[in-house]
């Protein structure tokens, strides 16, 4: 199969089209099961109460915020060798959610850390890494709107996109190479978990859910902007919705 065939928007919108349904409908389901099991069925944590419960939005959003950055940017950095627009286009539809998701990170964030460190912000340094990586999402977006030829807008977009990754392992890293009020993390490749199976499954079950959510809605937006980039041409007017 010539998967290169769908590097054209004319190619990929229909697909585009199929594939929404496809990860809509388990992000809705595994986020109804994951937010069910996080706050009805995992057990009260020992130390901080209830209060605790919030990490199963807080930490996969914290988790997708730095995942799809590094998706942007893979995008805008392949547009840039290969001259494709649909790349482009990905990098743009995926922003807007990789915004949303570092917005909540914060805001869950801020809510969490009033009952446990008695402050709604503090400069630590995961804190202020994740703020600078709103300010790269809001920057990219900022940019590439402000520049009205698509071309140059994508391109000033996609280098400011690139340059801005070397924040996600300051993001990452931050809690090992700085004094943070945040604690080291909790799930580990190499050395496996240090949470009850509910609470990890709860989380576990949330990041696949704002996984298929984030498909779900950049598929969906970059529909809505290969319309929009390409409503002058024939094959977009005879294609099916």
């Amino acid at each position: 199969m010539n998967w290169l065939k769908y590097s054209a928007p004319q190619t990929f919108y229909p697909l585009a089209g199929t594939l929404v349904p496809l990860f809509a409908w388990p992000a809705l389901i595994l986020t109804i099961i994951g937010l069910y099991i996080g706050f009805f069925v995992a057990p009260t944590d020992a130390t901080q109460g209830e209060v605790y419960r919030i990490i199963f939005i807080h930490v996969p959003a914290a988790w997708m915020s730095m995942v799809i950055y590094l998706a942007m940017a893979f995008w805008a950095a392949l547009g840039l060798i290969m001259n494709t627009r649909l790349s482009f286009m990905m990098a743009q539809a995926l922003a807007p959610t990789g915004a949303m998701f570092t917005f909540v990170a914060l805001w869950t964030g801020a809510l969490w850390g009033k009952p446990t460190w008695g402050t709604w912000w503090a400069w630590d340094a995961r804190m202020t890494s994740e703020l600078i990586l709103l300010f790269l999402y809001v920057g990219y977006m900022s940019l590439t709107a402000a520049i009205e030829d698509t071309r140059r807008a994508d391109r000033a977009g996609a280098l400011l996109a690139i340059v801005g990754s070397i924040n996600i392992p300051i993001i990452y890293f931050s809690v090992k190479w700085w004094n943070t009020l945040h604690q080291g993390a909790s799930v580990s490749i190499t050395k496996g978990s240090s949470m009850a199976k509910t609470m990890l499954l709860a989380m576990l079950i949330m990041t696949y859910a704002f996984w298929a959510y984030t498909i779900a809605v950049s598929l969906m937006r970059l529909r809505c902007i290969v319309r929009e980039r390409e409503k002058q041409a024939q094959w977009l007017s005879e294609a099916k919705e």
